[in-house]
């Protein structure tokens, strides 16, 4: 018989039908080597790191990151858009193994959750298939739904919505905790809580449910949004998470559906266990990865003439990007009370100022200093006046920084900034890549500014100004 491609990425891509124990084992294990070696291959090119199985395996996702902390950016988003493939497939084939093995549908969706993914996978690799009768009218169209499509989408937005915005509330405000269930399961059961209401009567396509589903996690956005809950920048950037998983979440709930009454009882207690899982995570201890973010800057004048503008520096002319504009912090000047170590240097931002005792005094090679205060790192857009989320508050924290000024043969200065800080919202590897991307534009702005300073022969702390070098 010749091998069908088709038929293999229907199995592994399209979330209908029924996968045996051995053909999940067999694919799961498979899949699971090519993951692994792949990433440990990339991580150990870029970073020089061995990523053992036991860390691979680890259910704790701090083993993870440390490994990634000192990573360059470009390697987390590689890492993040190559496992978006995995998790579709491994949500895919284990919806389809429970549906086979006779079990609820929903358990798939504790995939996604760290620790007890393992043990799902384990139980439906172990359960025999079981005779699943098909429901009456599925499939066929000679059943008409009780309610319009349209009213059975409405109703099932709206529960889904609900949920988002209970499960928010609880694990923000109560619990203090941006998790994996925060980011990763919310989206999936809002998702598949819609798509269930909407095939509850009569099974419709699965076009049709993930767009439901779509729509859901969206109206919740906009929901969360109202309640002041969440910014309009947050959500956008964890908007990739949330379709693709509220997607997952789509084909599960059609696939939940199957179970008539029963059905109902299996998203209630689904819906009932989610705020304790998230307990649990909250509950789990955290070392928190410190990572440093460098940005370089070739000036056309030597070390000298560059360290008064690095000390401190005047008012920034240029003005903010269209990132900073929606309310990213950006710097706007920095001054300088006392000189050489114990000096304390203030940052003064959009939102505030970092308060930086200065551990290091190197003129005019090396300045460091610690960070003890910073402000918000962004005034969130909102309908209202003023909205202030829980993940403003020391989930991304600045630790310290430095500037290293060096000489280069032909009389000009290579300057490095560096920031080190820890981020405190899961999954970390992909809310890296936007603080990454962040700190390397609030360093640009500085270090250009310090390059049109310094070039034009201005020193904007004349008490730290050298002389210079004799020329040749």
């Amino acid at each position: 018989m010749p091998f069908a491609w088709s038929d293999v990425l229907s199995t592994l891509f399209v979330p209908t039908g029924r996968v045996d124990r051995r053909t999940y084992l067999r694919v799961g294990a498979g899949l699971m080597t090519l993951k692994y070696a792949s990433d440990a291959a990339l991580i150990g090119w870029a970073t020089g790191q061995i990523w053992t199985p036991p860390q691979y395996l680890s259910p704790l996702l701090t083993t993870r990151d440390a490994l990634l902390a000192n990573g360059p950016s470009w390697v987390m988003v590689a890492l993040a858009l190559w496992t978006l493939p995995f998790l579709w497939i491994g949500l895919v084939m284990t919806l389809k193994r429970a549906v086979d093995a006779g079990s609820s549908p929903a358990l798939c969706l504790l995939f996604l959750v760290p620790g007890l993914n393992y043990l799902l996978m384990g139980y439906l690799a172990l359960r025999p298939s079981a005779d699943v009768p098909a429901r009456v009218g599925w499939g066929r169209g000679d059943a008409p739904p009780a309610a319009a499509p349209w009213s059975s989408a409405l109703l099932g937005t709206l529960l889904g919505v609900s949920f988002a915005v209970a499960l928010t509330a609880i694990s923000t405000l109560l619990l203090g905790e941006y998790g994996v269930v925060l980011f990763f399961t919310t989206p999936a059961i809002v998702g598949a809580t819609a798509s269930w209401w909407y095939n509850r009567e009569v099974l419709r396509s699965v076009g049709g449910s993930i767009g439901v589903a779509l729509l859901s996690v969206c109206i919740a956005a906009g929901a969360l949004l109202l309640f002041a809950l969440e910014g309009i920048i947050c959500l956008l950037m964890a908007a990739p998470i949330g379709l693709v998983l509220g997607a997952l979440g789509g084909a599960v709930g059609r696939a939940l559906a199957v179970g008539g009454r029963t059905s109902t009882t299996q998203m209630a207690l689904l819906c009932l266990a989610l705020p304790l899982i998230a307990a649990a995570e909250a509950r789990v201890p955290n070392t928190l990865p410190l990572r440093e973010v460098a940005t370089t800057i070739v000036i056309d004048a030597p070390p000298e003439a560059v360290w008064p503008n690095v000390v401190g520096f005047s008012e920034l002319p240029e003005a903010p990007s269209w990132l900073h504009r929606l309310g990213v912090a950006y710097p706007m000047r920095a001054r300088i009370e006392g000189e050489g170590v114990g000096a304390v240097r203030h940052c003064e931002f959009s939102t505030g100022a970092f308060v930086e005792p200065i551990t290091t005094w190197d003129a005019p090679n090396r300045l460091s200093f610690d960070v003890i205060a910073q402000p918000v790192p962004m005034h969130e857009w909102s309908p209202y006046r003023h909205v202030h989320p829980p993940h403003l508050d020391g989930y991304l924290q600045s630790h310290r920084g430095e500037f290293r000024l060096i000489r280069l043969p032909d009389g000009r200065t290579q300057l490095e900034g560096s920031t080190w800080y820890t981020m405190d919202l899961a999954p970390t590897p992909y809310w890296m890549v936007w603080s990454d991307a962040i700190l390397h534009g609030i360093h640009r702005r500085v270090l250009r500014h310090v390059k049109v300073l310094s070039e034009s022969g201005h020193a904007s702390v004349p008490s730290a100004i050298l002389p210079l070098p004799p020329t040749r």
